[in-house]
């Protein structure tokens, strides 16, 4: 199914001000790591918003998945104050680990032999 203008439109709002969140906190963090916020899906009743993050050096990705998960409402209570006047529901967030990168590496590795499958 598409996606309607307004689900896009929301979508690009919730992905610009967390991906303007998320390299502030890094930004002020004493830990060198990378959050961005790769893809935002938004229902069609704008109820619900997916946001795929990637974080980056891997070993963080764990500790900050489960800060972010811990922390959801305050991340919905800042999204609300910068959506307030624009949608009538603030939406619920779901976030996710974005591994496109990760699984692009893994196939290009096999595909020149350096992976697990060996070239017959």
């Amino acid at each position: 199914m598409n996606e309607s203008n307004r689900q896009r439109k929301v979508a690009q709002i919730i992905q610009e001000d967390f991906a303007e969140l998320f390299r502030k906190l890094a930004s002020e963090s004493k830990q060198n790591f990378l959050i961005t916020v790769s893809d935002v899906k938004v229902t069609a009743d704008l109820s619900i918003a997916k946001i795929y993050l990637s974080i980056f050096p891997q070993e963080f990705r764990t500790p900050i998945m489960k800060e972010i998960d811990e922390n959801k409402s305050l991340y919905r209570n800042f999204i609300g104050q910068k959506m307030a006047k624009q949608v009538r529901i603030i939406p619920e967030l779901n976030f996710y680990l974005d591994t496109t990168l990760d699984d692009v590496e893994r196939i290009e590795k096999e595909l020149k032999g350096l992976g697990d499958n060996p070239i017959l």
